[in-house]
């Protein structure tokens, strides 16, 4: 049985090695190509490495590449920073037995955290490290709704973010790019435990239902910290422009902080403030 690890290595060189083109590294594209990519033997040549055990890594079989290796296949595949630290740390963990029990107890939100959010004028939330929704102040309640509306295995950012019922046509212009963010998360996620049972039910669940989270999950992009923009449209008051940025909790391996913010004296902090006035009048 491959290793786990092994397997996602794989899958992410396979990934990387299909983004790239023939012209983009100085090769002739040739006749007719079977695959968009490179070849696994012209990334091999690349990498100085022989096409056969660079195809045994693409398998997942058992190899356990040095740092070396990794450092040419880094730079034969144009990997940015994060894309590099992805690789070694899958194929670091490749080489490690795997242990035999892993803690896969519920995630806790520490009580201090709790007080944080309550406090914090702007829609704040805790997400566990597979995007589970663990705790949210009354301004991310104003913002997002409740997601006590929810059963608690529901409450996860991915899912929701894919449930067609909430989506609809998925009007929002930069929808893809906000979920490629929660994508790249996860992976970045299922690199510290491929075979996690949150984890796994996440993505085959959205892996058989929807073809969109298919298509984006086999680019195998990876984002260890993500801050960005998101517009929402709020009924009430029309559309908001939020900045977003993600937090580790203290003290917890895991679980995040992901809080929203706006531009002082901006338009979009006007509106983020009568948000707040109407959900207290309530």
């Amino acid at each position: 049985m491959a290793h786990p690890y092994a397997r996602e290595l794989g899958d992410f060189l396979r990934a990387r090695r299909a983004r790239l083109r023939p012209h983009e590294v100085g090769l002739e594209p040739g006749g007719r190509r079977k695959v968009a990519g490179l070849r696994r033997e012209e990334l091999a040549l690349l990498a100085g490495l022989s096409t056969d055990y660079y195809q045994r890594m693409e398998q997942g079989r058992e190899v356990r590449p040095s740092d070396a290796v990794l450092d040419a296949l880094a730079a034969a595949l144009g990997l940015d920073d994060e894309e590099r630290a992805h690789l070694f740390t899958l194929a670091r963990a490749a080489r490690r037995p795997m242990p035999a029990e892993v803690d896969h107890g519920p995630e806790m939100v520490p009580g201090r955290t709790r007080r944080l959010l309550g406090v914090m004028d702007t829609p704040a939330v805790v997400l566990g490290r597979h995007l589970d929704l663990l705790a949210w102040n009354p301004m991310a309640e104003a913002l997002l709704g409740s997601p006590d509306d929810y059963p608690p295995q529901r409450r996860n950012m991915l899912l929701l973010m894919f449930d067609d019922t909430l989506t609809g046509g998925r009007s929002c212009p930069d929808w893809e790019r906000q979920a490629l963010d929660y994508i790249g998360m996860m992976r970045a996620a299922v690199a510290t435990d491929p075979t996690h049972p949150r984890a796994t039910a996440i993505v085959g669940e959205l892996s058989i239902r929807s073809a969109e989270f298919r298509r984006l999950w086999a680019r195998h992009d990876v984002r260890a910290s993500v801050s960005g923009t998101k517009a929402f449209h709020v009924p009430e008051v029309g559309e908001i422009v939020l900045d977003w940025d993600t937090y580790p909790v203290p003290g917890r391996t895991g679980p995040f902080l992901l809080v929203f913010t706006t531009e002082p004296g901006s338009a979009d902090e006007d509106r983020l403030r009568l948000l707040a006035s109407l959900r207290a009048t309530r």
